[in-house]
C-alpha cells in the first residue's frame, strides 16, 4: 500500500466534501482494480462499502492508497502509431512535396525582399 503523498487532495484536504463525480470515478478505477486481479475479493467489498459510505475526501484516502495510480495523459500519437520498440531509431522519412514547395517558396520571398531592402540602401 503506497503512501498519499501530502499534495494529494485526499490528504491536503481531508474534511473537504466528497462530490458524486469523484465517488463515480472512484468506483471506477476500483472496479477496474479488482477485474485486473489488483484488489482481491476479500478486500473489495470492504473498499466498495468505504467508497459509498464516505462523505469527506479524507474519509477515501485508504481506498485511493489500494488503487493503481490513474493515468494522467495520453501517448502521444507519433509514439502509438509508430512500428518500433521504445529507443530504436526510425528511417528518415523523405519531405513531402507541399513541404518542398513551402521551403521553395519562402526561399523566393526572403530573395525579393533582400533585393528591395539592397534597392532601397543604393538609390
Amino acid at each position: 500500500m503506497a503512501e498519499l503523498p501530502r499534495s494529494s487532495k485526499y490528504r491536503a484536504t481531508p474534511n473537504a466534501p466528497l462530490d458524486d463525480g469523484e465517488r463515480n470515478r472512484l468506483v471506477e478505477r476500483l472496479n477496474a482494480a479488482y477485474e485486473a486481479g489488483e484488489v482481491s475479493a476479500d478486500e473489495y467489498p470492504r473498499l466498495l462499502d468505504t467508497l459509498f459510505g464516505a462523505t469527506t475526501l479524507g474519509e477515501v484516502a485508504g481506498v485511493v492508497e489500494v488503487l493503481p495510480g490513474a493515468s494522467t495523459h495520453d501517448v502521444p500519437a507519433i509514439v502509438e502509431a509508430g512500428p518500433g520498440r521504445p529507443g530504436e531509431l526510425s528511417e528518415a522519412r523523405a519531405p513531402s512535396g507541399a513541404m518542398v514547395a513551402k521551403v521553395a517558396a519562402g526561399g523566393v520571398v526572403a530573395l525579393v525582399l533582400l533585393l528591395v531592402i539592397l534597392f532601397a540602401i543604393l538609390l
